[in-house]
């Protein structure tokens, strides 16, 4: 069907949300508004979708969550007998909208539904579909993205986010499907009233905390510590979950940005709501100027990330995810072997893009340091090898450079509930020593290097911009660049074709992660350039690694690396 007539479809049909009726209206005879919401489907990537609220086949919307949960329940159903379900959802806009829709097309399916009461962390809901056996889960966020965002992910039986196998037979199934006439739905209320959905009891709740709590090992110098905090959930749903554990471990001097302390979509004083951007955090830094705190914790809409500014001179300086990923595994495995509680070959896991410096604390404590490709689900993944093994206490931690974290395996996914309790430890365990973060970080920076990761995203917009980026990523794999920022590319590894290349002798191996469409170049002397696009935002992201043995030389390399990318960009 064309865009026009597929238009035409939708308003016969889409009369299930007024708001979708009453933008159908609006951009009657706009070609080319008609042409951005209907020119594709909404991708269904490995993990679900994430796209612009609205109405059209390229939007999310009632009817695509539907078909999305549509294609999820025949997976299910074909995979399990008598599979159930977990769901949670954060504060944004017709987020408990598309929960509820969800649950109506799973349980008219015949499958169990557990459903939290309230808008939930994504931690939670890999907790919940863990402890209540489930088979699959829907978690309803966009994560970071701006307001006019919404997302739904998807997560399999090991409460990871579904594997590529999964995520390809559930994209089968959607496509199979008419948008109004293929799916099952019910009420509701009723199947509430039938047992078939569930509300997730305060049991489940209890026992995500006990798991939290758990991963503490100097918690006991938190209340005596003094530690004051500034924390903003930053209108997502982190205010419940982190107040309580940080109440539970004894910190109690606490300052809420009350502008940004209850559930709100449209993110008024942060239309950005990502930790890892200073815009973000500027509420925060100004409740800073007058409390003067020693920490500020910020964690995104869904609490699966968390960001922090420490004390610096008369201001606040912002922690990168690598950095606070390097110092927590440094703190986790210097106190772990120091209390006598470090296990036997012991296993950290990063992503791909992940500072390097994590190599050397790997080696620095006899700590075996896995590359996994992008992604949580990833990380998630090898703690699921090491259950299988029963060895799952050989993981010590896991992250990302973007922000995630995560200390034990009661969850297979990022936790900012469990990072703002282990960033808070390690400050009052820094304090008790006579330390500050700031000096932790430095301390760090002197005994291993000094490693400068930034990232740059370069947005391409609509139909054109996904043919942009596609032609850019062809460019560079097959002219790949011989010298970036003044240096050398010494190694190129094309993830794609499972390549190596060895470019001072001239040898190739194979690479042994699953295919992807990344491309890294290794640079003389460390430094290193890695490009993939975005899974969920029409982006291609550049993360860069400078090193050099100060900061000031290492500042200066990276805008030499970011002029060189912002010209292969074009």
């Amino acid at each position: 069907m064309t865009e026009v007539e597929l238009y035409d479809l939708w308003c016969k049909n889409a009369k299930d949300d007024s708001d979708l009726q009453d933008e159908l209206l609006s951009i009657k005879n706009d070609e080319e508004a008609i042409n951005d919401r209907f020119y594709r489907d909404l991708e269904f990537g490995t993990g679900g979708l994430r796209g612009v609220i609205g109405a059209g086949t390229n939007r999310i919307n009632i009817y695509t969550v539907r078909r999305a949960t549509q294609g999820f329940a025949d997976y299910l159903n074909q995979e399990y007998s008598n599979p159930s379900v977990a769901i949670s959802y954060d504060s944004r806009i017709k987020s408990d909208v598309f929960s509820m829709a969800s649950a109506e097309v799973l349980a008219a399916n015949g499958i169990k539904v557990y459903i939290y009461p309230e808008l939930m962390p994504t931690p939670c809901l890999s907790f919940a579909v863990r402890r209540l056996n489930c088979q699959g889960g829907i978690m309803v966020t966009a994560s970071h993205n701006p307001a006019k965002y919404n997302g739904y992910k998807v997560y399999g039986d090991d409460g990871c986010q579904i594997t590529l196998r999964g995520a390809n037979i559930i994209l089968d199934k959607i496509n199979s499907l008419d948008m109004f006439k293929d799916i099952k739905k019910s009420d509701f209320n009723e199947e509430l009233a039938k047992g078939t959905i569930s509300y997730i009891g305060d049991d489940v709740i209890e026992d995500f905390y006990k798991n939290v709590i758990a991963e503490g090992i100097n918690t006991d110098l938190c209340a005596s510590s003094g530690l004051k905090v500034v924390y903003t959930p930053l209108n997502g749903t982190g205010n419940k979950p982190v107040r309580e554990i940080l109440k539970r471990i004894g910190i109690s001097d606490v300052t809420i940005v009350k502008e940004q302390e209850n559930p709100d979509g449209n993110f008024p004083t942060c239309p950005y709501p990502n930790p890892e951007i200073r815009e973000a955090l500027e509420l925060g830094l100004k409740y800073c100027n007058d409390v003067k705190p020693d920490l500020l914790l910020a964690t995104d809409p869904d609490c699966d990330r968390v960001g922090i500014a420490v004390p610096d001179g008369d201001g606040y300086a912002l922690f990168s995810g690598n950095e606070v990923g390097a110092m927590l595994l440094e703190y986790i495995c210097s106190q772990r072997i120091a209390k006598g509680t470090m296990p036997e070959n012991p296993i950290a896991v990063k992503t791909i893009v992940t500072t390097d410096i994590v190599n050397l604390i790997g080696k620095e404590y006899g700590v075996q340091i896995i590359d996994v490709l992008t992604g949580f689900k990833f990380i998630g993944e090898q703690i699921g090898f090491l259950e299988g093994k029963g060895e799952t206490d050989r993981y010590v931690f896991g992250f990302e450079e973007s922000y995630g974290y995560l200390s034990g395996s009661y969850v297979r996914d990022k936790d900012a509930v469990n990072a703002s309790m282990l960033i808070c430890e390690m400050a009052a365990y820094y304090r008790s020593q006579g330390i500050t973060l700031l000096q932790a970080r430095e301390n760090m920076y002197k005994k291993y290097g000094v490693f400068y990761q930034t990232l740059y995203s370069f947005t391409f917009e609509g139909e054109s911009g996904m043919n942009k980026m596609a032609e850019l990523m062809t460019n560079l794999r097959e002219n790949s660049p011989m010298e970036i920022g003044g240096l050398k590319v010494i190694r190129f590894d094309d993830y794609q074709t499972s390549v190596s290349k060895d470019l001072v002798n001239g040898t190739a191996i194979e690479l042994v992660l699953p295919k992807s469409n990344v491309l890294a170049f290794f640079l003389e002397g460390g430094s290193k350039a890695i490009v993939r696009p975005s899974g969920t935002e029409p982006k291609i992201k550049v993360y860069l690694t400078a090193k050099c043995p100060t900061h000031e030389e290492s500042a200066v390399l990276e805008q030499k690396l970011c002029a060189d990318f912002t010209k292969f960009m074009k």
